[in-house]
């Protein structure tokens, strides 16, 4: 272990144990007791007052009353760090006095950020998804949260880059990526952005409010069962509109109440794959396009039956 990481360990362990032997110290770090004795120096030299009793049995504290300095945090730690907590609430731990702790020994910029963050932040299904880049992640919350307008560079999938006027209206994570839902000023409409394809952010003036009701996780579940893909699939499912809700997720379908039941619209690259989705409506079905969607039904119904 390199010194300074070493010497912050010791720091913890002095904050964590309230007082502790020299033996004791040393194997928790893993080293012997005179290299103790140099760390202790250590932070004596940076200012941190360690006490210590002389003798065989000597122990270490730190002075009682002392508080060590606020955690410094980079804006990718900073931003790390409250998305794990804010996962970490959505799945019922408890994590609202540790983003209180985070938040209050932030700089006031990446506090906004946090706060900005918290309120703005939406899921779409399971937390699995790793951020982008944490400065910029924390600048699209706090200018969706304040109603800012940001300058931003954005890549397309092309790789193409271009420079765009956006005002950021939420930030959220759906399998794996990080979408921002924002009104694009050049196109005069809501648009659905890909966060980390996202390379500058400036913060501008105040930006395009929201539309009302507006719903930053809804919008991107809208948009991304819109994605086009190689088949546009429609069905009307013989069911309640609750009960196919359960069965296709907003991300996966769009669905509308129909005189003859329930219309659902969906892409697929493969109607092999539609087929399979369709077999566990839980419900009968009537096609309405593509036509070839039907000779897939009926090729995967004759493998189930030979399965059977």
């Amino acid at each position: 272990m390199a010194k300074a990481g070493r010497v912050l360990e010791l720091l913890e362990a002095l904050q964590d144990r309230g007082t502790a032997t020299g033996p004791e110290l040393a194997r928790r770090l893993g080293v012997d007791v005179r290299t103790v004795r140099r760390d202790i120096v250590a932070l004596r030299d940076l200012g941190i007052p360690v006490e210590g009793e002389r003798g065989r049995g000597g122990s270490y504290r730190l002075k009682p009353g002392f508080r060590v300095p606020p955690l410094m945090f980079t804006s990718g730690e900073a931003a790390a760090v409250a998305l794990g907590l804010l996962a970490a609430r959505r799945l019922g731990l408890e994590a609202e006095s540790a983003l209180g702790k985070v938040r209050r020994v932030l700089p006031d910029p990446l506090r906004r950020g946090v706060e900005s963050l918290e309120q703005i932040l939406g899921f779409t299904g399971d937390v699995q998804a790793a951020p982008p880049d944490g400065e910029t992640l924390l600048a699209l919350a706090d200018a969706a949260g304040r109603g800012r307008r940001v300058a931003v560079t954005y890549v397309n999938s092309a790789g193409v880059e271009t420079a765009r006027e956006l005002s950021p209206h939420g930030v959220v994570a759906h399998s794996g990526r990080w979408y921002v839902a924002a009104f694009d000023h050049q196109r005069g409409e809501e648009r659905l952005l890909r966060a980390d394809r996202v390379a500058t952010v400036t913060l501008g003036a105040a930006g395009e409010p929201k539309p009302p009701g507006f719903d930053a996780t809804a919008f991107v579940s809208r948009g991304l069962a819109r994605v086009p893909w190689a088949h546009s699939v429609e069905v009307v499912l013989a069911c309640s509109l609750e009960e196919a809700a359960k069965r296709f997720p907003p991300t996966l379908a769009e669905l509308e109440n129909r005189p003859d039941g329930v219309g659902m619209k969906f892409r697929a690259d493969s109607l092999d794959w539609a087929a399979g989705i369709l077999a566990g409506a839980g419900c009968s079905f009537e096609v309405v396009a593509p036509d070839e969607l039907r000779g897939a039904l009926r090729e995967l119904a004759a493998r189930l039956s030979e399965a059977a």
